[in-house]
């Protein structure tokens, strides 16, 4: 295994490129203290609601111009006119990867989609992003989503049901449980992605996830991209534990 210190990454770079670690952060700063610890590894960098907001458009043109592939995690959901500007300018940002919510309809979806190849029209060096769809959070329970959300039947049904509007959309892949990666691959075929959030390493804190997998079950599920931000963002060496999730997903 590599040197923890030295900013060089001999392993696999691109089961690397299928991990995705949130920066979570209130502000540029404190972002960028991990993009230091992890200086090298040639990951996906999430970037959510709360730094967006926080360092907007230009913290995002950092990433890409030091190297990192960006998902730009903002869910939108709104009519379908407004996801189509904003998709535009997302991907007018360089981005990698962004989201929608499925439950906006296809409608929705597909004006996020006719949005970002405006962009492309505009200006052909930019790069088309992987649009996903979120189906159900991965801190949903069957319980809540019956009871508080209002949605019958059992959690993979639902997320199914998004995935195959998804793709009938023309999107490129969803937001789904690890859990829910096999059944998603059968309805939508093996080339849909799936994102998976809710991975945590044997013996660590599930926190507000209710629906989770190991790194390696996530990856032998068909999982894509995994999503992992606690275990390694909160963890005392988060560069030792990102090296330690991505020797889990490369022996699986």
């Amino acid at each position: 295994m590599e040197s923890l210190t030295n900013g060089t990454y001999s392993g696999d770079a691109a089961m690397a490129g299928r991990l995705m670690i949130p920066l979570d952060y209130p502000d540029a700063a404190r972002a960028r203290v991990l993009m230091e610890q992890l200086k090298g590894i040639p990951c996906y960098m999430k970037v959510g609601m709360q730094l967006f907001y926080a360092a907007g458009p230009d913290f995002v043109r950092e990433l890409k111009d030091s190297g990192y592939s960006v998902f730009l995690d903002v869910k939108m959901h709104d009519i379908p006119n407004t996801v189509r500007g904003g998709a535009e300018s997302i991907t007018r940002l360089g981005v990698d990867m962004f989201n929608v919510h499925a439950s906006g309809g296809t409608a929705m979806m597909a004006a996020a989609l006719e949005g970002a190849e405006k962009a492309i029209a505009a200006d052909p060096s930019l790069k088309l992003p992987l649009i996903i769809a979120v189906t159900q959070l991965t801190s949903t329970s069957q319980q809540v989503m019956n009871d508080e959300i209002g949605i019958p039947g059992a959690v993979e049904d639902a997320v199914i049901r998004y995935a195959k509007l998804a793709a009938a959309s023309g999107l490129h892949g969803v937001v789904a449980s690890p859990q829910e990666s096999a059944a998603i691959a059968l309805a939508c075929g093996p080339a849909f992605r799936t994102v998976t959030p809710g991975i945590r390493p044997a013996g660590a804190s599930l926190d507000d996830q209710s629906r989770v997998m190991t790194p390696g079950q996530a990856i032998r599920q068909g999982s894509h991209y995994l999503v992992v931000g606690r275990p390694i963002t909160a963890a005392a060496d988060p560069r030792a534990a990102a090296l330690t999730i991505l020797e889990e997903m490369s022996q699986a």
